[in-house]
């Protein structure tokens, strides 16, 4: 595969998302140690891992599967959280990218429920449809992790099936175990819907009445 992916910083209302570097380390520490029961099947750094957390991302950046983001919170200008592109895929062509995996995401205990999740999922889906022109995004998730099942199917998108044994397990005390996984995904043709409510439910949590491309188009 020649298409090499590129992280652009992406902004919202609610949240930027930035490319993950060591500076997001202090903010990332405290936002990880928020309310860790709601990270049961996810793998969220405890606070003194988190310069090794961030080094195993970049790593990943490094072979061209991974693009780490943190998820800076524009109401506090602090990081409380950290998404990703993953595994680019290139089917009809080399420098075409054809599919990419959304993954690798949490949020402090503060920041859930917030809109921030719906705002990163707007940005992180429409730069690749509208900028790499994908056709397709997946989403994956343990798939006991009812908590992430329902905030996937959240932002549009549709529950494909579940693979066993298909990914390692990120559950405490589980290390060296697979797990099964439930796969979702969002097309190109379901994008335009799926935008269009994600753009309503971000406008609702921000108080703005105008879709992301209208404040883009402003600034």
């Amino acid at each position: 595969m020649t298409f090499r992916c590129e992280a652009p910083l992406l902004q919202g209302w609610l949240v930027r998302l930035e490319p993950l570097s060591r500076r997001h380390a202090a903010d990332l520490a405290v936002a990880a140690e928020e309310n860790r029961g709601t990270y049961e099947f996810t793998w969220v750094p405890r606070a003194e891992k988190v310069g090794q957390y961030i080094d195993e991302q970049l790593a990943r950046e490094e072979t061209g599967r991974l693009l780490p983001y943190a998820q800076v919170s524009l109401a506090t200008g602090r990081a409380v959280g950290a998404t990703a592109y993953w595994e680019p895929r290139c089917w009809r062509s080399d420098d075409q990218l054809d599919a990419v995996e959304v993954g690798f995401t949490w949020l402090s205990g503060s920041a859930q429920g917030t809109g921030i999740n719906a705002e990163a999922k707007l940005l992180l889906f429409r730069h690749a449809f509208e900028v790499w022109d994908v056709s397709r995004v997946d989403l994956k998730t343990d798939a006991r992790n009812s908590r992430s099942r329902a905030a996937i199917q959240s932002v549009g998108a549709r529950f494909e099936g579940v693979l066993r044994n298909w990914s390692r397990s990120w559950a405490p005390g589980e290390e060296g175990r697979l797990r099964d996984s439930a796969i979702f995904s969002i097309t190109a043709e379901e994008w335009p819907e799926c935008r269009a409510r994600l753009e309503e439910r971000v406008a609702r949590f921000a108080g703005r009445p105008r879709s992301l491309v209208e404040a883009a188009e402003e600034g």
